[in-house]
């Protein structure tokens, strides 16, 4: 029985066993696994708005204006008698998918800079010193100047915080390139004749996902709260869509007599962003190539 139990375990494909090992130290971690339940069920909520809650997030009842949390309008009613719940799991679609749309553009152009930057190293000092000079600005600064110079809209959003992101992100994925284009493996490829666009796609690049993918989570976070900056200030998803920044904007002014209309999105930025960020941080740790030598 042993014998049978050690030549199926011989047999099984190595993909398999490391697929089923990076499973058990994600599901072991605490921090992946808490911010992985708390971006889930936001996520969860956010896709099952209309499940929730019946109301109109647009929906306007002079009657009900300024309910308190209560049966039927769970998070209390705004200024106009807009439903809160509503208005935040709606909200939550349009920041989600700015962020979404974010982390898809870093990954893109911030894979193809940093692989040009780090494997041709008579472009790095050029794409480089283009990163640095956008990183000198503080990120929020430069996106509010961007969505300034362009026009206030979620595309304007998504753009200036691409480009506020993309540096960072290219910065990375070259500092993994920089390192693993020197391995033993990496110069047998060259050898052995193989063209730079098959040795930086087939053997370079996959072995960068993992600081990749954990830039990407810390992105989405810095992602979200942007947005909400820009949204308060009038430069990101305009007055009439509901959004996590629009509301706490709308919110600040009846703080007095309705505190929950900027405590409620405020909480829901916050749980999102601490998700995201435990999330990044548990992934940092299941994807270290120190933990897989440990366990």
């Amino acid at each position: 029985m042993t014998a049978t139990i050690q030549v199926e375990r011989h047999l099984a494909p190595a993909r398999f066993v490391h697929t089923r090992a990076l499973l058990r130290r994600m599901l072991t971690n605490r921090s992946f696994a808490i911010g992985g339940a708390i971006f889930l069920l936001i996520c969860l909520a956010t896709v099952l708005a209309p499940l929730i809650t019946a109301n109109d997030p647009n929906a306007l009842s002079v009657r009900n204006r300024f309910k308190p949390p209560q049966p039927g309008f769970l998070l209390g009613t705004d200024n106009l008698g807009r439903d809160m719940l509503a208005r935040v799991l709606y909200g939550a679609q349009l920041s989600l998918s700015i962020g979404f749309a974010v982390v898809m553009l870093n990954g893109l152009f911030g894979v193809i800079l940093g692989a040009v930057a780090g494997y041709y190293r008579r472009l790095d000092d050029i794409l480089m010193r283009i990163a640095d000079a956008l990183m000198a600005f503080p990120a929020v600064l430069l996106a509010i100047g961007i969505s300034a110079a362009l026009g206030p809209s979620p595309v304007t959003a998504i753009v200036a915080l691409a480009v506020v992101y993309i540096p960072r992100t290219a910065r990375v994925v070259r500092a993994s390139i920089l390192v693993i284009r020197e391995l033993d493996y990496v110069q047998a490829a060259r050898a052995a004749g193989a063209t730079d666009r098959r040795i930086l796609w087939h053997h370079i690049l996959p072995n960068c996902m993992a600081p990749l993918i954990v830039q990407l989570s810390f992105v989405f976070a810095y992602a979200i709260l942007s947005e909400a900056v820009l949204s308060f200030l009038g430069l990101g998803a305009p007055p009439t869509v509901p959004s996590w920044g629009v509301l706490i904007a709308e919110g600040r002014a009846f703080m007095r007599e309705a505190a929950w209309l900027t405590v409620v999105p405020g909480v829901a930025i916050a749980l999102t962003v601490l998700g995201l960020n435990l999330l990044g941080d548990g992934l940092r740790d299941v994807l270290d190539p120190r933990m897989k030598v440990e366990q």
